[in-house]
């Protein structure tokens, strides 16, 4: 299979991704890779909107401000994902790097439109932001952070280990917690025996099914 000058170099991103957005990438100018060190801004909030972004390598977290000034983390976006869709000109959040990121410009080649995987990704997106919307107004704290942990583990195609690249007080914003709600569930998954801590960034599911009937 013939891989894209984009894909070279990023044996981290899950082979589905690559079919993903491979359709998309042929029928873009992908920039070169710009690294944005931890907490860097990519993309301001009411910042004209424009090009899509493209992770090579690194995680990006989408952020809004709330009228009374608090932080709200929408989606982490990992390597292989394309973010910056936008319904309006402007972007109604911000995207920030997490952990050092790796992140292409995506612009349009003159004379090709890639409408169909656009649309496809752009889908994807909104249909992961309004299941994230379900989630915290359905579920209790400890079936956010299994919702989660069961979301990590399919984007980063394993049913055993999961890396967690933010900090605990992006996972506090993400799940509309406290931070010592996170460590307090982490401790609890892993008393109940569905969860090892390996360290503080990486978790070892040792019951994936328990893990994900909570999220039921």
């Amino acid at each position: 299979m013939h891989i894209h000058p984009a894909f070279r170099a990023t044996a981290a991103i899950p082979a589905h991704k690559v079919g993903e957005v491979a359709a998309l990438l042929s029928a873009m100018q992908p920039a070169a890779v710009t690294l944005y060190p931890e907490g860097a801004v990519i993309y301001a909030q009411g910042e004209k909107a424009g090009p899509l972004y493209y992770v090579e390598f690194g995680t990006v977290r989408i952020c809004r401000l709330t009228a009374d000034g608090r932080r709200q983390i929408t989606a982490f976006h990992c390597a292989g994902e394309v973010f910056g869709f936008e319904a309006g000109d402007e972007h109604d959040s911000y995207a920030e790097s997490v952990d050092g990121a790796g992140v292409r410009v995506l612009r349009t080649n003159c004379g090709l439109q890639p409408t169909g995987s656009m649309l496809m990704l752009a889908l994807k997106s909104l249909a992961r932001v309004q299941n994230h919307l379900m989630v915290l107004g359905r579920r209790n704290a400890n079936e956010r952070m299994a919702s989660l942990l069961v979301d990590l583990a399919e984007r980063q195609e394993s049913d055993r280990i999961v890396t967690l690249p933010m900090q605990r007080n992006d996972i506090a914003d993400y799940l509309g917690v406290t931070f010592e709600t996170v460590s307090r569930i982490l401790r609890a998954l892993k008393e109940m025996g569905i969860i090892r801590m390996r360290s503080v960034s990486e978790v070892e599911i040792l019951d994936f099914v328990a893990l994900e009937d909570m999220c039921e």
